[in-house]
């Protein structure tokens, strides 16, 4: 009786087998090998490197039928048909009609074999199946359909790669605002340089519109409009990412609103809306925003206010969105005028002047210098807090003031009405962030330099003419190409993905990371390259990824990840990981927790690193009031928090007005660190990420301690010899042989005692790529922490 069922169980799975053989499995459709191909930077490279294979759970059940009726397997005979199969070309070809490239097979393989050897039950037609082809009763070809159900579970994204196409088509943005597309709106381009009254002009119909909005790229250009508004009667609110304020004692919401771009909403209908510096379309990290606005607000009249460059851009999505666009061009209302020879020294400078610089590191150098020759100083750089900002901005206006001489890096671009005689560019070279997100160094753009340079001779201020040049006189020539030039036409514009969209991949890849899902979207997303880019987000992926342990909804994750801070501020991201631990535990974070947690109350700052801690609690403070418009269960002492971040932006003040001080103070050299990420530092975070430990920068962070190192295992001493990190940091670049040579003698000359003891001094906003180091003794001083 038993050896009847064997006989006729073997029958049904040889039929089921020859079934499975004779039925090809239908190929993938062809919009699978451009997404497998499909690359956000253009190139034909492959992206399944960034499927990770999902745990398939090894069958364990007690009862084994396959081995009842075929008989136990020999594992050493299962090894050998598996690895014949995986070397069979024909297969390597099948597999990839299915979606399954040199990376997915061998991931899908190694799954199957695990699977195959170490299950001690598995499904019986394919027990059967191994029994067969190790007895010679069958091929390995046969083991295709079980391997390529095996592969669909390993990776999921095979089923479903269509509905992820579909999902991250960004090729017509113009169909996601149906709103907007209803309304018969009409797009005026109010274009020209720097100082030519065209938001004057934009803001008159504001003013006289019914209701508005004003969509600006700063918080001090909102609080401008918002101010001037309501000075005029005009009963304005302002809405930003950290702060709401209505112009109505009773916070009963005004018709018209100012706020910054990424906060204007797009389901309220105004009459009239105003899209500041929209040349900011083709920003690399908040581009998305200036889109947004353009092709989503509901406004009957648009008002867009530029450059002239952004003319054509606009022009060219107007047609896609069936819009006429009317340009109203502008001149410069005062002369501006290129000197004819360059500054060449400090003591050249004169009443009214501002020296530009693109690093911190430079204002720093170029205002004790400054203060040197007895001049007082205005100081203004992006990491101040807007209050400081104003209260530079003032200092610098007032005739009455003995302050004559500002120094500012491109901050001082939009966002302040600043008296300035003639702005002299300290350098021609500054940072940039490229299309991977990364930070590098190239020359003033023409845009750039007009945007700056134009803030000189501002009408209605004392200068009724503007003169421009620079510190060295090489630079001379390139400064009168670059404001000769017209500015670079605008050709595309920047998208991002929206929490829609990346809920739906979370829904057909739910094991997949949030990071992982928008590498994924970025690189298997269709976009027109003629009219939008994607914009970077490389600090996105880097927040997600450090609060990838702590368990909340993906819409929420998705919101924490917007968050406005920079991945190169350690305390700031410290903080931002635990705001993120206090919603998940839903404990509030309360005023008496957040002081303890940033140190409160302040001390004066008595050096440069003690300033730099302050900016960065102010930071903190930015993020609470961000997280509590969002989350204000979790975030509910707003207002106490406001008092005290108004407290320290006082004490910020102060600090930068004798910022001579506190640069003498900190020592020679301090300065060098301000701008600079050490790449010991680097090496360390790729190793620990290679290595899969990120649970330890989650321990450093979490300490909140923006100084703490993991030790290294293999110690090197500064020598002449090249030891393994020597080596390690040559072969990834972050050294160059003449930096090497170049350290080595520092080393050499700094200190007579060998070997040196090395303080690494590092900054919350420092850019990647460099080392700084200073010889230094006791043989061990503790590294400087910003808190």
């Amino acid at each position: 009786m038993l050896s009847q069922l064997h006989r006729r169980m073997k029958l049904a799975c040889c039929l089921q087998r020859a079934l499975l053989s004779a039925t090809r499995v239908p190929p993938l459709p062809a919009w699978h090998s451009r997404a497998s191909s499909h690359s956000s930077d253009g190139n034909n490279k492959n992206i399944s490197h960034l499927f990770m294979p999902v745990n398939v759970e090894v069958n364990k059940e007690d009862v084994n039928v396959g081995e009842e009726i075929a008989g136990p397997l020999v594992k050493a005979e299962v090894l050998r048909v598996l690895n014949a199969f995986y070397t069979d070309t024909q297969m390597r070809e099948v597999a990839l009609e299915h979606g399954l490239d040199e990376y997915l097979y061998q991931q899908a393989f190694i799954s199957f074999r695990k699977h195959c050897v170490d299950s001690s039950s598995l499904p019986t037609d394919l027990h059967i199946l191994l029994s067969d082809i190790t007895q010679g009763a069958g091929h390995v070809h046969d083991l295709f359909p079980s391997f390529l159900r095996h592969a669909r579970q390993v990776f999921p994204h095979l089923l479903c790669m269509g509905e992820l196409c579909k999902i991250s088509d960004l090729t017509t943005p113009v169909n996601w605002y149906p709103e907007a597309r209803a309304m018969n709106r009409k797009l005026i381009f109010h274009a020209g340089p720097t100082n030519s009254g065209k938001t004057y002009h934009a803001m008159e119909a504001f003013l006289q519109a019914e209701s508005g909005v004003y969509c600006g790229p700063l918080k001090l250009l909102a609080a401008e409009v918002f101010s001037r508004s309501n000075e005029k009667g005009t009963p304005c609110d302002l809405v930003t990412g950290e702060e709401r304020r209505y112009s109505s004692p009773d916070l009963t919401p005004s018709p018209h609103t100012a706020c910054t771009v990424e906060m204007v909403s797009l389901q309220h209908k105004y009459d009239v809306a105003i899209i500041d510096e929209v040349q900011l379309l083709r920003d690399p990290l908040r581009g998305w925003a200036w889109t947004r606005a353009l092709l989503g607000v509901c406004a009957r009249e648009v008002h867009v206010c530029g450059e002239e460059g952004a003319v054509h851009l606009v022009e060219d999505l107007a047609l896609c969105t069936g819009e006429q666009v009317e340009v109203r061009r502008y001149k410069r209302l005062t002369p501006l005028t290129t000197e004819d020879a360059a500054l060449c020294t400090f003591s050249a400078l004169m009443p009214g002047d501002c020296v530009v610089c693109f690093s911190k590191k430079d204002v720093h150098y170029v205002s004790r210098a400054v203060e040197k020759l007895g001049h007082q100083v205005a100081v203004i750089y992006g990491g101040l807090p807007p209050g400081t900002k104003l209260a530079m901005a003032q200092k610098f206006n007032d005739p009455s003031n003995p302050c004559k001489i500002l120094v500012a890096t491109d901050a001082i671009g939009m966002g302040l009405n600043l008296s300035i005689r003639r702005v002299v560019f300290y350098s021609l070279i500054k940072p940039f962030i490229n299309a991977k997100g990364e930070k590098e160094m190239e020359t003033l753009s023409v845009s750039q330099a007009l945007q700056i340079a134009g803030r000189a001779g501002r009408y209605g201020t004392q200068w009724d003419h503007g003169f421009v040049t620079c510190m060295k006189p090489e630079d001379l020539p390139t400064l009168r190409r670059l404001l000769s030039s017209r500015p670079e036409p605008l050709r595309q514009a920047g998208l991002h993905p929206t929490a829609e969209q990346i809920e739906l991949f979370a829904y057909l890849m739910p094991h997949y990371t949030l990071s992982n899902l928008i590498d994924i979207f970025v690189n298997v997303c269709t976009v027109d390259e003629s009219l939008y880019f994607v914009c970077a987000m490389e600090d996105f992926k880097f927040l997600a990824d450090l609060i990838q342990h702590i368990s909340m909804p993906l819409r929420a994750r998705y919101l924490f990840c917007c968050a406005p801070i920079s991945r190169k501020m350690p305390f700031v991201c410290a903080m931002f990981l635990k705001f993120a631990r206090q919603y998940a535990q839903a404990e509030p974070a309360s005023l008496a927790w957040l002081c303890q947690q940033v140190k409160w109350p302040f001390a004066v700052p008595q050096t440069i690193l003690d300033l730099v801690r302050l900016e960065e609690v102010f930071d903190v403070f930015d993020l609470y009031l961000w997280l509590g418009y969002r989350f204000p269960e979790t975030f509910p002492e707003m207002e106490s928090v406001k008092v005290i971040q108004t407290e320290l932006d006082g004490l910020i003040e102060q600090s930068v007005a004798s910022l001579t001080t506190l640069l003498r103070n900190s020592g020679p050299g301090t300065t060098a660190h301000l701008d600079t990420e050490d790449a010991l530092t680097i090496l360390r975070r790729k190793e620990r990420e290679a290595r899969g430990l990120r649970d330890s920068v989650v321990v450093q962070l979490d300490e909140a301690d923006p100084t703490y190192e993991e030790e290294d295992p293999h110690p090197q001493q500064p020598s002449g010899g090249r030891g393994r990190l020597t080596q390690r940091l040559l072969s990834q670049g972050l050294l160059s042989p003449a930096m090497l040579a170049q350290l080595q003698r520092e080393w050499r000359s700094a200190a007579p005692v060998a070997p040196p003891q090395v303080t690494l001094l590092r900054s919350c906003s420092a850019p990647t790529g460099s080392v700084t180091a200073a010889p230094v003794a006791p043989p061990q001083v503790a590294l400087l922490p910003l808190l």
